[in-house]
């Protein structure tokens, strides 16, 4: 599915990719909701703050729910970012099996859904979400271009 408005996650990713730009991160958020829609974990990009080339969005948002929720697993969950996930966060999703992905922009660069490595196609891949894309995709998309244009 592609091209819906924004949704109550998204806002949160939003928020959190806002943030994380203001700190000077590439801005990407991410937002974790339960089953019954309530979100359990929100993340910004923190790479350059902590040094930390894992410190993804997505990544510090799986971390934070798997802790709240006192498992690695995640299943019945959707996880909400700005940014097609890159290789490292999709293979975190599959293994927190993750029930749904939604994203906004899509990452041809260096995407790992359906971009490059491709990772829940991939026959070593043990789980693969539903994927929603395109959600608030021109915000999303936005965001990032304004960030390195006023960086060039």
């Amino acid at each position: 599915m592609t091209g819906f408005p924004a949704s109550p996650a998204m806002a949160a990713a939003l928020a959190e990719a806002r943030a994380a730009a203001a700190r000077g991160e590439v801005p990407i958020g991410a937002a974790i909701t339960a089953p019954d829609g309530r979100i359990i974990a929100r993340a910004g990009n923190r790479t350059r703050e902590r040094h930390d080339p894992s410190a993804h969005a997505e990544m510090l948002a799986i971390r934070d729910a798997c802790a709240a929720l006192g498992s690695e697993r995640l299943p019945g969950h959707t996880l909400t970012v700005t940014l097609e996930p890159c290789a490292m966060c999709a293979a975190t999703t599959a293994a927190a099996r993750i029930a749904r992905l939604v994203y906004g922009a899509a990452d041809p660069k260096s995407g790992g859904v359906a971009h490059g490595a491709r990772i829940f196609s991939h026959p070593q891949s043990h789980h693969a979400p539903e994927i929603v894309t395109g959600i608030a995709e021109a915000e999303c998309a936005a965001l990032l271009t304004g960030f390195f244009r006023e960086r060039r």
